[in-house]
Formats: C-alpha cells, sequence, structure tokens
C-alpha cells in the first residue's frame, strides 16, 4: 500500500518543489540533498522501510512516500497523491538491475525489471508531464530568458545509462529499457517544447554507489570510468541548468560508445558481454 511517511509538507509557492522518484539512496538521494541545498523543497518516493525510516531521521525536512513501483496499483494511489501538491521538477531515479550476464532471468525478475525502467517510467512521466502542463494553464506566465532557483523552468528529468546509447540487437532487457527510456524522453522533449518545458535524459557510466558495490563484493573500483556520487550529481545538475536533451559522461565514455556504434553489430555482441555489459 501507498503511504506519506513522514506528512508534514507544506505547500510554499515561493519555494520550488522537486520529487525524486527513487530518491531513498544512492543518485537519487544525492540528487535530493543537492537541491535541498539550494533551497528546494523536497519529496521522495521509495519502496525499502528501512531506507524510509533512515532517511526521515537524518532529514525530517523531506517527505517520504512508500511505493513499489512495480505495482500498478500502489503508483496509481501514490499518483493521486502527489496530484494533490505543485511541483516544479520531477526526477525519475528509480531502478531495476540484474546481471544478466551471470544469471538466466527469471519470469518474477524479467517482469520486475520491465515494470520498474520502462512501465512505470512512462506512467510516470505521462503524469507528470500533465501536471506541469496544468500548471502553466491555470496560472499563465510569461516564462523569462533566465531561470533562478527561486524561479525554476519546469522540468523532468530520468536517469538512464550509458547501456542505453550502445545500438546492437543482442542488448540485455535492462540495456533495451535504458535504450527505451532514452527515446521516450526525447519523444517528450519536442512534445514539452511548446510549453516551455524542459527534459533531460542522464546516460551515465559507473558511479560509485552503495548498490554498485553491494553488486560487486563491496568494491566496484575495477569498474572502467567509475566516479564518485558527488561528481555525477556536478554533471547531473551542469545538464539540467544548461538544458541538455541526453548528457552522456563521463566524457571517456562518451567517444568510447561513439567508436562502438560503428562496429559490426556481432562484434560489439562478443566484446559488450566480456567487458561493458553493465
Amino acid at each position: 500500500m501507498t503511504d506519506v511517511i513522514n506528512p508534514s509538507y507544506t505547500n510554499t509557492s515561493s519555494t520550488p518543489h522537486l520529487i525524486v522518484v527513487g530518491g531513498t539512496s544512492g543518485i537519487g538521494l544525492a540528487l535530493a540533498r543537492r537541491h535541498q541545498l539550494q533551497g528546494w523543497r523536497v519529496s521522495v518516493v521509495g519502496h525499502n522501510q528501512e531506507k524510509i525510516k533512515t532517511l526521515n531521521q537524518s532529514h525530517p525536512d523531506m517527505i517520504t512516500y512508500s511505493c513499489d513501483l512495480a505495482h500498478d496499483i500502489e503508483r496509481r494511489r501514490l499518483l493521486q497523491q502527489l496530484s494533490e501538491v505543485d511541483f516544479q521538477r520531477l526526477i525519475y531515479s528509480a531502478g531495476s538491475y540484474f546481471n544478466e550476464r551471470i544469471h538466466t532471468l527469471d519470469r518474477v525478475q524479467s517482469d520486475q525489471m520491465l515494470a520498474i525502467n520502462l512501465q512505470a517510467f512512462e506512467h510516470v512521466f505521462y503524469w507528470a508531464s500533465t501536471q506541469l502542463k496544468r500548471q502553466i494553464e491555470e496560472q499563465p506566465v510569461t516564462c523569462p530568458a533566465t531561470h533562478t532557483v527561486s524561479d525554476p523552468k519546469l522540468g523532468l528529468i530520468c536517469i538512464a545509462s550509458i547501456a542505453g546509447v550502445l545500438d546492437y540487437p543482442y542488448a540485455s532487457l535492462y540495456a533495451k529499457s535504458k535504450s527505451a527510456m532514452i527515446a521516450t524522453a526525447s519523444a517528450y522533449r519536442c512534445a514539452m517544447q511548446p510549453f516551455n518545458i524542459q527534459v533531460t535524459c542522464i546516460a551515465s557510466g559507473y558511479i560509485d554507489t552503495q548498490a554498485l558495490r553491494d553488486l560487486n563484493k563491496g568494491d566496484a573500483s575495477h569498474k572502467p570510468f567509475i566516479m564518485s556520487t558527488e561528481h555525477a550529481v556536478d554533471n547531473i545538475m551542469q545538464a539540467i541548468s544548461e538544458d541538455t536533451e541526453l548528457a552522456i559522461f563521463p566524457w571517456p565514455m562518451r567517444y568510447i560508445t561513439r567508436i562502438l556504434n560503428r562496429l559490426p553489430k556481432p562484434v560489439l555482441h562478443r566484446l559488450l558481454r566480456s567487458k561493458l555489459d553493465k
């Protein structure tokens, strides 16, 4: 069941409001904290009760929502609750990953990855774009040429992966779902331009989060071009500030993916199975 964990929300119209879906840990939480330092009110959505409890204790000024995004009914309840508040920016940072190079996906894992990485993302982005357009229609204003923290450009941000940038037919479900996320964000960017609503997609390489370390027996330092969470947040905030359509970083990975996409598909497949599949 979807629950608001610390319902201390107050609607202060002069302070911009950020919603982070998948914001109780990792890059989502880091982005929530950075926005908070910049003066934003922040709401985060997560499903792990222990993480939510810890977050409520360490950041009682954040409002938290508990929701299993893989369940359609819970998603709908969550979005119904969130429809009662205005927001200026939403970040979709939720994700599900299973190592398909090592394990064959079972039905539960396949459903989970598809639900979180694609179906819930599409549902949330559709809802969020509708909410932002409604705000514009209800309070028509002339958008300034520049935006500040107190008057930010309305925006939708999603966290994809460098895995979704590579174009080859043998990609994993994870890579294909992230590729679909990138394409969907691009379509939304075109559709939201008449409303002056920003849409930015982030396709990063390896980020040194706890989740990545857990997948690598506690140490992910061997991953190519791995970056700290703080460095990744700097890159993401810069991409948002510059209204970038698709931000690919770190820069070596940007050029590597361009080269890899020019290789014959069978060669790319063999290479990625042994080296780069995330």
